[in-house]
């Protein structure tokens, strides 16, 4: 079984066994004509449950055959220009080598003496993306598994710096349109019920200052501690980014922590055409950012950044076995200082190949794409009959509703659209996700492939109706 350990004596079968499953991968990439094959739970689960993991195959082709049946054949893939749902994006071949590199190597980012130049690389990097942040000289970071615990990171650095002897009082105020994870870290955090104040959306979805300043002052006058607040730049649903300038002058006033989740809208960071979207994040306290959304990165890459360094201290625990207090004195840079993981990834080097070799102009470009694709698709669904559109996009979100001529039935229609939406999956024609607005079903693009087109988009509207239109063709002939 030695034989299986990477080292030295193992290296030309280490190649030989990559070069199999890349080969694998590359030819089901060049063979797939549709995003999905439309496989069900109840059809794949009997082949994954047939297999007995106690009789190994011992044989590397023989085995990717067996994932070809259970995983590759039945894959959803993002790449597709026809799939449209979710936050996922095709990634750049750069990241992919990074990937290799990262697994094969297998450095872990928690200590020094585990990572040495992997430590500097992520730390090049973090100050690169505070630096296009603006968050100041005293900026500092760490990479992080997602959005969801950059998010809990900030929060808890925000819960920290509040200084309230009563966790009850304290209350994060986040927009009704901001991302659930808001909600999941308070209770991590062990913050009461009450802890997160939605603040209502104006018609284009973003969070209503206003009422931000309403809210903000009655938190005040009742006894209570505004411990931060959360802006969205490029919310899940909308892509919507909330007033950052106004929403700073408001975290100024009351003394509240102000939080940016720029998970999506973080690729305009590199966007020579759309950055002053996101103009006001420099005085954001803490930013989000998922470089596997926007930065067409794989999963994972993310980081959360601050504008002081200082109050990552909030995350330090010190263990002789790991990063004793001294290694500070002697200034040993062990990056499990900052971070709420220990044995971490080297993800960062995805993002570091592929700058060297693309360039932030080059992921900024891909991005500025699709942002102007969201445009066009926007337009489209506005001169459609058929549908209605929500908002304009910000970014390459766009949430729409089909609305059929001879049915007024709000109820009938949210059947149709959630029919069609499925039976669109099923078929693996395309994939588009879907959410509520004002309590009825919607459903969405996600455009983050600058391979897709105006015509995919097009194409995928007529799948739509169709399958609507079946849909209620059906419910009529069952009415009757």
């Amino acid at each position: 079984m030695r034989s299986h350990l990477l080292n030295g004596l193992t290296a030309e079968h280490y190649r030989r066994s990559v070069t199999e499953g890349v080969e694998r991968v590359a030819a089901k990439l060049a063979a797939t004509e549709r995003p999905f094959t439309g496989v069900t739970a109840d059809e794949l689960s009997p082949r994954v449950d047939a297999i007995d993991l106690d009789r190994p195959l011992g044989d590397t082709a023989a085995v990717l055959d067996e994932l070809e049946d259970v995983y590759l054949k039945d894959a959803v893939y993002f790449h597709h220009p026809r799939y449209l749902a979710h936050l996922n994006c095709p990634v750049v071949i750069p990241a992919l080598l990074g990937e290799a590199v990262l697994s094969a190597v297998n450095s872990s980012l928690d200590t020094w003496d585990q990572s040495a130049g992997g430590t500097l690389i992520e730390r090049k990097l973090i100050d690169w993306t505070t630096a296009r942040i603006g968050l100041g000289p005293a900026a500092d970071g760490v990479f992080t598994s997602g959005g969801s615990q950059s998010n809990l990171q900030a929060l808890l650095l925000a819960r920290e710096e509040a200084k309230s002897e009563d966790s009850a009082k304290l209350r994060i105020f986040a927009s009704e349109a901001g991302h659930f994870s808001v909600q999941k870290s308070a209770k991590l955090l062990g913050l009461g019920p009450d802890a997160v104040v939605t603040v209502p959306v104006d018609r284009d979805k973003r969070m209503q200052t206003v009422a931000l300043a309403r809210e903000l002052e009655r938190c005040r006058a009742e006894g209570l501690v505004p411990m931060a607040v959360v802006a969205t730049a490029g919310t899940t649903d909308f892509g919507s980014i909330d007033p950052l300038p106004e929403i700073a002058e408001l975290c100024d006033r009351h003394g509240a922590w102000m939080h940016v989740d720029a998970a999506y809208g973080c690729g305009l960071l590199a966007s020579r055409k759309y950055r002053h979207r996101i103009d006001g994040i420099e005085r954001a306290d803490s930013v989000t950012v998922d470089y596997h959304k926007s930065f067409f990165q794989p999963v994972s890459s993310s980081a959360v950044l601050v504008r002081d360094g200082a109050t990552l201290r909030h995350a330090t625990y010190h263990a002789e076995y790991l990063n004793p207090r001294r290694a500070v004195h002697e200034r040993i840079p062990n990056q499990v200082d900052k971070s709420l993981q220990t044995t971490r990834r080297f993800d960062a080097l995805k993002l570091w190949l592929t700058l060297r070799v693309m360039g932030a102009d080059g992921i900024g470009e891909l991005f500025d794409e699709v942002c102007d694709l969201a445009v066009q698709g926007w337009h489209l669904l506005a001169a459609d009959p058929r549908y209605d559109v929500v908002v304009e996009p910000s970014l390459s979100t766009l949430v729409f509703r089909y609305i059929p001529a001879a049915v007024t039935d709000p109820a009938e229609i949210d059947r149709a659209n959630l029919h069609a939406r499925k039976a669109l999956f099923a078929s693996g024609d395309a994939v588009v996700a879907g959410t509520k607005v004002g309590g009825r079903h919607y459903l969405k693009f996600t455009l983050l492939n600058p391979e897709t087109t105006p015509s995919d988009i097009a194409a995928v509207l007529d799948l739509i109706a169709g399958h609507a239109e079946q849909y209620l063709g059906e419910s009529l002939d069952r009415a009757s």
